[in-house]
């Protein structure tokens, strides 16, 4: 597609760990053949349960941890294959906002040395032009000139993302990967986020990686979605479709968790048993068939390839659909 900033095609990574004090080590399998697009301007929300694949596939495409199979293809550029003297370019395209607003601020810098540092590594900008820029890039996330001269530890939980939020518009990207940029954060504090992304969105004509596990999170700022289970993406396409006809099995359990805010209704929940199979010793075959209510003889032995509805977009990897 013409309009495909970002497309991820067979993404992998491995981690070796551990295992006790005189074991061998084990090899744990984060994230395996992971593929999907993201249109420029469009939110891709992945989601899924903890310990899915959802923030190592974001620092894989953001380059903070090396993939060990696949490409990452950004703004019609290759970059999985590029080395880390070479990247510094893809930088300034690609920001991460984090889950922790006060881990990834640095508590002995100030708000305006913290906002301008990518000013200073990617830019010739002096100090008083950094520090125009970080005061406008204040206004637009909703703080003041007076806040710049604060500390993180000065700040809330709302106000210190919003500092994150500047730190990654400042370079002026045109993908920003946001991992659980709201899960800290109280419920009403998490609509201000939301929205303020949303218009950052329409004003700047931003591109979202949006990483989350709160589904009516997704749903409110999602274009596109992706449901991960044990480091794959078992089924993606269109928020409209996804949350009104789910294809995939693990899909549909998902979203009967979703608590109706109305006591007089009830969604009949779909139960699923059995403990997150490990990903050092994934299942053969379908690897959520240790879960499925519907599984089948064939999903135990045989991955299931992916099924594509052209008339709804929606792609889904499950034996039910082949027919």
């Amino acid at each position: 597609m013409s309009n495909t900033l970002l497309q991820v095609e067979g993404l992998s990574k491995s981690f070796m760990i551990p295992a006790g004090v005189f074991g061998k080590k084990k090899l744990l399998k984060a994230v395996h053949n992971v593929s999907f697009m993201v249109e420029e301007g469009k939110t891709f929300s992945l989601v899924g349960e903890s310990g899915c694949g959802k923030s190592t596939t974001g620092r894989l495409i953001s380059r903070l941890i090396e993939p060990n199979e696949g490409e990452i293809w950004l703004d019609g550029e290759e970059i999985s294959s590029r080395k880390e003297a070479q990247l510094k370019s893809m930088r300034k395209k690609v920001q991460m906002i984090f889950q922790d607003p006060y881990a990834s601020l640095n508590p002995r810098m100030k708000v305006r040395d913290i906002i301008a540092e990518p000013l200073a590594i990617h830019t010739n900008l002096s100090k008083a032009e950094r520090y125009k820029q970080v005061s406008e890039i204040l206004d637009v996330v909703g703080l003041s000139e007076y806040h710049a001269n604060r500390y993180a530890h000065e700040f809330s939980g709302g106000q210190r993302q919003r500092i994150g939020i500047a730190r990654a518009l400042i370079m002026k990207p045109k993908l920003i990967i946001a991992d659980e940029p709201v899960s800290a954060l109280d419920v009403s504090i998490q609509a201000q986020i939301l929205n303020l992304l949303k218009d950052l969105q329409e004003q700047f004509k931003l591109t979202y990686l949006f990483i989350s596990h709160d589904l009516s999170v997704v749903e409110h700022i999602s274009d596109y979605i992706g449901v991960m289970y044990l480091g794959t993406i078992v089924e993606s396409g269109p928020k409209e479709e996804i949350f009104s006809n789910p294809k995939h099995p693990y899909t549909k359990a998902l979203l009967s968790s979703i608590p109706i805010p109305d006591p007089r209704l009830r969604r009949e929940r779909i139960i699923l048993h059995g403990d997150l199979p490990s990903p050092v010793n994934p299942p053969s075959g379908c690897r959520f068939h240790t879960r499925c209510p519907v599984a089948m003889d064939i999903c135990k032995v045989t991955e299931p390839a992916v099924y594509h509805d052209e008339t709804t977009g929606q792609l889904a990897a499950c034996h039910l659909l082949e027919s």
